[in-house]
């Protein structure tokens, strides 16, 4: 994928309440035949007749099959934020330790239950710009999760964060892949090594990046 293009975003959004159901129906066509074709299958064509909309007004909400694929991505990011955020909110879990477990809990949650999310999540495999141009896909969760976390751990919302964040969702990218290669519903056992892994490393991570003398909540 060309990484200058800006496939996370439609051509246009709707505005009117019809205008709106149609882009929706097209983001769930989309979704319903990734689990069934795969990405390298996937046609505007056959999303369009799906969701049961005229190819032309597809096309006037996005620009080629990324965009619409970029767009399902973005819904799917927004989802779970929502998520993590309703949950923290409700449970207030402490530290590093309960945001781990939030959310890598939602994470398998939405791949087990939310249609085409095993295929495409917050971007689709071997395609890494599909929510920003300018940011990989996990560069760009890491700069929506960072105001969440520094509120949550206490340290400082800055790029050493967004960092730390970055490589802690590419260890989880990694083992819950496996987990989900081993077992169709996640292996049990791989996702707490997961949390366990991340829960070493942001602790850890987040300790050294605080001003001295301040401390890290859920630091053991």
């Amino acid at each position: 994928m060309n990484q200058d293009r800006t496939t996370g975003r439609p051509r246009r959004l709707p505005v009117q309440k019809r205008s709106l159901e149609r882009f929706e129906r097209l983001l769930d066509a989309c979704a319903e035949l990734l689990d069934e074709v795969g990405h390298s299958a996937l046609t505007t064509k056959e999303v369009a007749r799906r969701a049961g909309v005229p190819i032309g007004t597809l096309y006037q909400f996005f620009p080629d099959r990324e965009g619409l694929v970029g767009a399902l991505a973005a819904r799917n990011l927004e989802t779970f934020l929502g998520r993590v955020a309703e949950r923290l909110d409700r449970e207030a879990p402490d530290g590093v330790a309960g945001l781990v477990e939030v959310t890598v809990d939602e994470f398998v949650a939405m791949r087990r239950t939310i249609t085409g999310f095993g295929v495409v999540d917050f971007g689709a495999a071997g395609h890494d710009h599909t929510l920003e141009p300018g940011r990989d896909n996990n560069t760009a969760v890491a700069g929506r999760l960072r105001a969440l976390t520094a509120s949550l751990t206490g340290v400082e919302d800055d790029t050493d964060l967004e960092l730390a964040l970055r490589v802690a969702l590419e260890c989880a990218d990694s083992v819950l892949q496996l987990a989900f290669r081993t077992h169709p519903q996640g292996d049990p056992q791989l996702i707490a090594e997961c949390k366990r892994v991340l829960n070493g490393y942001l602790k850890e991570r987040l300790r050294l990046s605080a001003p001295a003398g301040e401390h890290v909540s859920g630091r053991t």
